[in-house]
Formats: C-alpha cells, structure tokens, sequence
C-alpha cells in the first residue's frame, strides 16, 4: 500500500501517511507482544488443568496440589490458589472460590493489557485515512483553480487518486486492526469462560461427578 505514495504528495498528505505506517507498526507490534505473553503466561493450556483436576476429584489433594504449583499456565495457577482455600478452610468453599477468584482477576488484567491500542488503531486510522483525503482533494481542487490553463481531467483525476489512496490505507490498517483485536479478545473471553468452570469443578465436582469430600 505505502510504495504507491506519489513523491509530489502535500507536507500535510504525507504526515498523514507516516501516522499511518506508524498505525500500522504499532498493531504489528501489540499482536507480537500479546501473541508472546499469552505464550508465556500459558494462555490456552488446558489439559494439564485436566490432570490436576481429574487428581483433585479423584481423592489425590496433595498430588493436585503439586501438579498446579509447578504448572505454568493460568488455569494451574487458578487452581492452585482454589485448592489451597479449600484445604485451608475445608468448611468454607467460599474462600477458595474468593482467592480463585481474585487470581483469575489479576491473570484477565494482565491478559487484557494493551488491548486499549487495538481499539485506538481501528477508530483513528479511518479517520485519519479520511482526514488525508479531504486534505488531498482540497489540494487538488486548488491547484486547478489557481491553473492558468484549461482544466486537464487526468490531472484531477490524478489529483482525487492520490487523495483516496490515504483512506484505502486507514480502511485496510484497521480491518488487520480489528481481527488481530477480534481474536485476542476471544481467546480471552475463552480462558475466562474456563476459568469460571474449573473453579466451580474445584468446589462442587463435575456433571456426573461428585465434588470431593
């Protein structure tokens, strides 16, 4: 898109350009930051969650136990934290569920940073694609005015081109925007769903399976 900018362009047509490809940059680098912290933060593992369950249900606290603290996913550290109530206060589920709850809180913080520049780069590059142009054909309009000669149609219409070129680029920066944002959020959305149910798994056992103890 950016190697078709005419080299004639307008100081201001071409500073909407740059804000752009900076757009642009920035989107590419909040996909690769989140994509490598959901990595690292175990975003999507689920089945050694399973095991610990299956452990937990099944009458092997301590082996449970053990399992979700060396895990290194959100869902072993949730489950860490609503066993570990339970243990503690064997009479008061609601106390597991709380300190489940607040680390499952704090993972769904963490997972949602900088997704706010997501949504930033799908509502400004639009604009700033139309706000290119405008300036674009304010120009062009311009310059035929001000022309001693008769009005050449390729040149308006080169002029009006160029002007649209900024608008295609903003539509096209926020489209990748706004998927790269549409999937985050619904990996997100899907861990959060997971843990809401490993925690009530935890505290009163699965479907066709009862809670322990």
């Amino acid at each position: 898109m950016f190697d078709t900018i005419p080299s004639d362009l307008p100081l201001i047509s071409l500073a909407v350009f740059v804000a752009l490809a900076a757009l642009s940059v920035l989107t590419l680098t909040v996909a690769i930051f989140k994509l490598a912290q959901f990595s690292r933060m175990g975003v999507g593992r689920h089945k050694q969650a399973e095991i610990i369950l299956d452990d937990w249900l099944n009458g092997r606290p301590d082996e449970a136990q053990r399992k979700a603290a060396a895990g290194k996913s959100v869902l072993s550290r949730v489950l860490a934290a609503v066993m570990s109530g339970l243990r503690a206060r064997p009479g008061d589920p609601a106390y597991g569920e709380e300190l489940a709850r607040q680390i499952a809180l704090s993972e769904l913080v963490q997972m949602g940073a900088r997704m706010r520049l997501l949504e930033a780069v799908v509502q400004m590059a639009p604009m700033l694609g139309l706000l290119g142009t405008v300036i674009g054909m304010i120009d062009a309009f311009g310059n035929l005015s001000l022309s001693q000669q008769v009005a050449d149609p390729r040149i308006l219409a080169s002029g009006i081109w160029t002007a649209l070129t900024t608008t295609a680029a903003g539509l096209a920066i926020a489209l990748v925007a706004y998927f790269v944002a549409a999937w985050l959020e619904g990996r997100i959305e899907d861990e959060r769903q997971t843990m809401e149910l490993v925690i009530s798994s935890a505290i009163h056992g699965r479907l066709g399976q009862p809670a322990r103890g």
